[in-house]
């Protein structure tokens, strides 16, 4: 098909010509201007409609001749180049398109899912976890993903807490930019970077009971101070897209919130990326009660700010029609195509859409393995060691029991489409290969996570032939995840049962486990010895346990969430506004109330009867192989200026005789404010490694900006008063000292 005119030409230009940065924009923009001046509104439309493979290539490739698609997804990566070829030679306008793919972590070499590496506390083991993925899918034509996950999540029975960050702010704020920078590298147009996609825009995490897609109620103050600034975090590092949610925010869907996409995203933060929805979650306005119908769906969001339509193609449908009814106009449209040609611009896809020629392929590379390694034995926590049974001497023999030790698709975790279970090193698959030195007789005892066997005659056999049981359980891929919320987070099956047996052996007991949230593991822990908790660790995640258990490496990771003693205490989370009544030191065991009590005897302060009012494992908690002490606390200064900077210093020392990494913890707490404001923030992190007998002054800069918050004037600014901080090793322990802002 003949082509207006030449899109090779202006990018000739700008090849030849290295302009800087700034004059490069005003060449996208001219280019994207050019662009948008001879294209129909039908086919404007259709850069605006993303879909899928849901019918045969010969009507996908008839309606990109027709220019009706501008995105697929999820396709296979073997169709693109001829898709692509497609676009390019034989539609009207020759404009290529972004193929999105769910890369969440890990294209083929498969990372531990996010809520395991943000328990690394690393943001180079995140950034590096999404610099793997993009470099391989990229090599397949893969140009757009839809991660990072930036909701808060503070409830653990919602499935999809697997796919985010944790429960605080800074940290998902943090990690959230290394993940970005890692996807979309130096540059968009690099044959190892693709476009990041910051979801879910916004408060997804916050759905009520932790069902998804639910309602969610926010404050404002709790909007601007909680759920947004993870997101903005991730816009200021460049993020290229930004997906909305499904749910409503007090009574408006995301993807008709004109606040949010207009007020918030591109005016206060001057997003010049595209919006692209989730799932028909445009479409599904009309369920929320949103919506009369399709068409109005369509205008809703156009004018609250969407620029691709996900799957619904209500723009491809209905936006004429309500153009020549003056609901929407042409700028609404060229705004929102604009935002898309200027991500293709910057993705170089105008110059080279096609698969690139690689001469060795980078997927399931030595360095990528090695990566996903090191990944997944940072991601790790050691929640529990009694008597020092770990680690375990090389000469000691194990008994390895239950489902998990050799579960190499559950082991990879939810969103791992493109992950292959033949590459994944189980335990078991280490100790038959890199560990074959150790001995080990293998009874697996449940087949699965969910097994009701009781008989568990084998295994309890197996651990009376060994010197210690290591027991792996936890649960499958399938139970974490998108639509995969649970109301008992307790380990499903028969595995509480399994560890009981295997506990009435009289030997040590280690408890392995492996799961995409954090479950409810009181009731085991008087049965186990030691507990080594891993979020789905992905490809290498069987050889980075046993790494941990024989002592080649040594557990750093610290909890991203607030690990409670049962699901009645759900939501519990560190950084929580004090009450008027703060729970009192002495709780009453429910057992030992006496009868008839008086009313007021038990104190009227704010905890459970029965599960008291502290978790089972505080944000920021994991232990290691060494110990650490906290010791001289220092602040550069007692009092700063509202514009001013202090610093705050303590020594760390390493007093065992194991080398270890130790995640050093920065909280503050605002006395007063104009809103009530949370018992501690994090503000701070730094892992530092620490040989035996060594010490080290770990330094944090705080600056008065730092201490910002949107108050009772919606204004964020640093209110003057007093101040509580901590270097701490976790959220409930540290080192304090106090400074006033005046």
């Amino acid at each position: 098909m003949k082509k207006l005119f030449s899109i090779t030409t202006l990018l000739f230009i700008i090849t030849i010509t290295g302009f800087s940065q700034q004059k490069v924009n005003k060449q996208e923009e001219k280019f994207i201007n050019n662009l948008l001046a001879k294209m129909t509104l039908e086919e404007k439309l259709g850069q605006m409609n993303q879909t899928y493979m849901g019918t045969t290539l010969d009507s996908i490739n008839m309606r990109i001749r027709k220019g009706e698609i501008g995105s697929l997804l999820n396709i296979d990566p073997k169709l693109i180049n001829q898709i692509q070829r497609t676009a390019v030679k034989e539609s009207r306008m020759g404009i290529p398109l972004i193929i999105g793919r769910d890369i969440i972590h890990g294209y083929k070499t498969v990372f531990p899912i996010p809520l395991g590496q943000a328990a690394s506390f690393n943001p180079q083991i995140v950034e590096n976890g999404a610099s793997v993925a993009a470099t391989e899918a990229r090599e397949q034509g893969i140009t757009w993903t839809f991660a990072p996950m930036l909701d808060i999540s503070r409830d653990a029975r919602w499935g999809r807490i697997a796919e985010s960050l944790g429960e605080d702010p800074y940290l998902d704020s943090e990690l959230g930019a290394a993940m970005v920078r890692g996807f979309q590298g130096k540059n968009l147009s690099d044959n190892n970077a693709i476009a990041s996609c910051v979801k879910h825009f916004v408060g997804y995490g916050a759905v009520e009971g932790g069902r998804d897609y639910n309602t969610t109620n926010i404050p404002i103050y709790s909007l601007r101070n909680v759920y947004l600034p993870p997101f903005q975090k991730a816009v200021e590092a460049g993020a290229a897209t930004l997906m909305t949610s499904f749910n409503d925010i007090d009574g408006i869907p995301a993807s008709g919130n004109d606040f949010l996409l207009r007020d918030v995203l591109r005016n206060e933060w001057k997003f010049d990326g595209f919006v692209v929805s989730d799932w028909e979650s445009m479409s599904e306005m009309i369920k929320h009660g949103f919506a009369q119908d399709k068409k109005d769906v369509a205008r809703i969001s156009l004018k609250a700010g969407v620029d691709m339509e996900m799957v619904s193609e209500t723009y491809l449908k209905y936006v004429n029609d309500l153009m020549k009814e003056g609901k929407v106009s042409m700028k609404d449209v060229d705004n929102a195509v604009g935002n898309i040609l200027r991500i293709k611009y910057r993705l170089g896809l105008f110059e080279n859409p096609y698969v690139p020629e690689v001469a060795v392929s980078t997927i399931y590379s030595k360095d990528h393995l090695q990566k996903a390694r090191q990944a997944a034995v940072e991601s790790a926590v050691l929640l529990k060691n009694n008597n020092n049974i770990l680690p375990l001497k090389s000469n000691t023999k194990i008994a390895v029991i239950g489902p998990m030790a050799n579960a190499p698709y559950d082991q990879l975790g939810t969103w791992s489409f493109d992950g292959d279970k033949n590459k994944t090193v189980t335990p078991l698959k280490a100790l038959q290969t890199e560990y074959s030195n150790i001995n080990y007789v293998y009874e697996p005892g449940l087949t699965y996570s969910r097994d009701k066997n009781t008989n568990f005659e084998k295994a309890v056999k197996a651990v009376e032939s060994a010197d210690v049981a290591v027991v792996f359980v936890g649960e499958e891929a399938i139970l974490s995840g998108e639509a995969h919320s649970l109301s008992n987070i307790n380990l499903m099956g028969q595995q509480s049962n399994l560890i009981k047996a295997l506990k009435s052996t009289g030997k040590p007991v280690v408890m392995v486990v492996i799961a995409g949230r954090p479950l409810t593991i009181e009731q085991d822990l008087p049965n186990v010895d030691a507990v080594l908790y891993n979020f789905h660790p992905g490809t290498m995640g069987g050889i980075a346990i046993v790494d941990l258990l024989f002592g080649k490496e040594n557990p750093s990771g610290r909890l991203p969430v607030t690990f409670v003693r049962e699901v009645g205490q759900i939501p519990m989370y560190y950084n929580h506004n004090n009450t008027g009544r703060p729970a009192q030191d002495w709780i009453p065991e429910l057992d030992e109330i006496p009868l008839e009590a008086p009313q007021t005897s038990l104190g009227n302060t704010s905890f459970y009867l029965d599960s008291g009012a502290k978790p089972l494992y505080p944000f920021g908690y994991g232990l290691s192989y060494s110990k650490f002490d906290y010791s001289d606390l220092q602040l550069s200064a007692n009092q700063i200026p509202v514009n001013g900077s202090l610093t705050a210093k303590a020594t760390i020392k390493n007093v065992s005789t194991v080398d270890g990494s130790e995640v050093v913890q920065l909280y503050v707490r605002d006395l007063v404010g104009s809103i009530a404001r949370p018992v501690k923030e994090l503000k701070g992190f730094q892992k530092i490694l620490l040989k035996a007998g060594e010490s080290k002054t770990v330094v944090f800069t705080l600056k008065a900006t730092d201490l910002a918050f949107y108050g009772r004037d919606l204004v964020k600014k640093t209110e003057p008063g007093d101040f509580d901080i901590w270097i701490s090793k976790n959220s409930v322990e540290g080192l304090k000292g106090k400074f006033t802002v005046k």
